[in-house]
């Protein structure tokens, strides 16, 4: 068997009582932190707390080399564990369904995802979100790609919110902050409205929405961080960012 187990958004508490059983009864943990990772709990912090060995495994030996992973799930039980949800913004289908091609069976036990949590924080409703799309750090010429523009531009003719994840380099213990990818966004864009969702689903997250300028001179504090672009607004959602989010009446 092999159970894909979603630890939640923040620390080694945020696992679901179903994933933390699950944990506890596999023979092996297996681990992959390189898409996102918990920012409150180091991996001996989730061993002591689930009294498990986790093996972390890196990009390549899960997407290339996940034989190991599949030998132990066939004769016994394997725990594959991620930052969030296993099949939502960190998809692992793939291994899934090669372990399915082995006749290994599995199951996915979830956990909350950021995109739930930015809905939950700023009060705008989940199913007025459009698209989502991701702000990479800068290569080349350093122009943000016209993709993550465009996703955004026709999310909003459509009066839909864009949820925009933050790049990631964990090889490299680098986030991408809030005040990076709205000042990498602004440019592009006409100084829209912006919310930043900071730290969700740990004990102080900060939810915050201004212009994207003021954003970008905003120091939000420790990763992980989200930006929301968002579209048209219903009245509740009004209310919510300026009483949850601090917007400025003006904006909105």
């Amino acid at each position: 068997m092999l159970t894909f187990v979603g630890l939640g958004l923040y620390d080694e508490r945020s696992i679901t009582v179903e994933g933390r059983d699950a944990l506890r009864d596999a023979d092996r943990v297996f681990a992959e932190f390189y898409t996102s990772k918990l920012v409150g709990a180091t991996v001996a912090d989730l061993e002591t707390y689930h009294d498990s060995e986790i093996e972390v495994r890196d990009r390549a030996s899960v997407e290339q080399d996940s034989e190991p992973i599949l030998d132990a799930a066939e004769g016994g039980e394997v725990a594959f564990v991620v930052a969030g949800d296993p099949m939502i913004s960190t998809t692992h289908t793939d291994l899934r369904l090669r372990a399915h091609e082995r006749d290994i069976e599995t199951r996915v036990i979830h956990g909350t995802t950021a995109q739930a949590a930015a809905s939950s924080l700023t009060g705008l409703q989940n199913y007025r979100f459009g698209k989502a799309t991701t702000i990479p750090f800068a290569y080349g010429d350093g122009d943000i790609p016209q993709s993550v523009l465009d996703t955004i531009d026709t999310n909003r003719e459509r009066g839909l919110h864009t949820l925009c994840f933050l790049d990631i380099k964990a090889a490299e213990d680098r986030y991408m902050a809030a005040s990076t990818a709205a000042e990498r966004l602004e440019p592009g864009l006409d100084d829209p409205l912006g919310v930043v969702v900071a730290r969700a689903g740990s004990p102080d997250p900060i939810v915050a929405a201004d212009r994207l300028s003021a954003l970008a001179e905003t120091d939000f504090g420790d990763p992980l961080h989200l930006l929301v672009i968002p579209g048209d607004l219903h009245h509740v959602e009004r209310d919510a960012l300026i009483g949850l989010a601090g917007a400025p009446e003006d904006l909105i």
